[in-house]
């Protein structure tokens, strides 16, 4: 059987299955509540119910006292409904809600998506979970005191593992380090979530989400936490490399287009070799916006890629598009040699 849960004070509400805990289907739904561990022990996600019957489900009893379950306390992340709910939580809706931690992972899985594109998984310790927004980046913390940043490619909801896009960089100590000598179940440390790229929700505008490279990592997080979320906001993504081998998950928003009738995905190719036998756009992935759009004022704008591409759409759509410059958002990668 299935409940309904109000969080207050927002007013939110979002049904929780019989096989789930109230966190979560929270974040099924596109509602993020603050939390840690998710297994009873840290205390992060901690509520008031206000109305209805919960079971407190299995937890350490130092973290959710006997006085605080009196008082009507719980622990969302392993608190099931047995009644319909009005429970009082806090909700994350900025990055600085969000605080950064310094965990230890295991690379869990290393999947070449091209010749020179990484998947990497990481699997936290058993008690650990990393909270974020769709689109955040962690640093890995090297030996030598130097970091190395990437984004988070999965959505907060999908949180059992972190998983990366690296792209190998000649010459950079921790690519080459990567793709030539890394093993499943290394032991790495990083920081996070950082950044202020992540999606806007309290806006009902259509979204074009600019893409270059693995400047596709953050933005598949945000589309699949969209479409978790169920939005009826229009969304297109134009998703630039140098050629149809750079497009290392095509098939991902091909897939998407064929299942959500509200997004559109258009590849654009600078660089297309002779074998691609490409019959789809080309130049570059910022112009083929301005050739489909002639007024972008009513748009939000969310690019990742290189500087030079990110700046170049800033400065087309704010100064010949009508673009509000508080309407586009950005995430320049860039790429460090030793």
């Amino acid at each position: 059987m299935s409940y309904q849960v109000t969080i207050q004070p927002s007013g939110h509400q979002f049904t929780v299955n019989d096989d789930e805990t109230i966190l979560a289907a929270a974040l099924r739904e596109g509602f993020n509540l603050s939390y840690g561990c998710r297994n009873g022990a840290c205390g992060s996600c901690k509520g008031k119910v206000l109305q209805g019957i919960v079971d407190h489900g299995k937890y350490q009893e130092n973290t959710l006292k006997k006085e605080e379950i009196a008082e009507g306390k719980a622990l969302f992340c392993v608190a099931r409904p047995l009644s319909d709910l009005v429970i009082e939580a806090k909700e994350i809706r900025a990055a600085g809600e969000v605080p950064a931690k310094i965990l230890p992972c295991r690379v869990q899985k290393l999947e070449r998506l091209a010749d020179d594109v990484m998947l990497m998984q990481l699997k936290l310790p058993a008690n650990e979970r990393l909270q974020f927004l769709a689109g955040q980046y962690i640093d890995f913390l090297l030996k030598d005191g130097k970091r190395r940043s990437y984004s988070i490619a999965n959505p907060p909801h999908a949180d059992e593992f972190i998983e990366l896009h690296l792209r190998h960089v000649a010459g950079g100590r921790f690519t080459e380090h990567v793709f030539t000598a890394m093993k499943e179940k290394d032991i790495l440390r990083f920081e996070g979530p950082h950044g202020s790229f992540f999606v806007r929700e309290d806006s009902d505008r259509p979204i074009i989400l600019i893409a270059g490279g693995t400047g596709f990592a953050p933005i598949k997080g945000m589309l699949e936490h969209l479409f978790t979320e169920g939005t009826d906001r229009q969304l297109v993504l134009y998703w630039g490399a140098r050629a149809k081998k750079d497009l290392y998950m095509a098939e991902l928003p091909a897939q998407w287009q064929q299942q959500h009738k509200n997004f559109s995905f258009i590849p654009v190719l600078s660089e297309p070799s002779a074998e691609d036998q490409w019959p789809g756009r080309t130049g570059f992935v910022h112009q083929a916006v301005l050739d489909d759009f002639n007024d972008l004022s009513g748009f939000e704008v969310y690019a990742c890629g290189a500087p030079p591409m990110v700046d170049a759409a800033r400065e087309g759509f704010t100064k010949t598009r009508g673009l509000p410059e508080e309407a586009f958002y950005a995430d320049s990668f860039t790429y460090q040699a030793d």
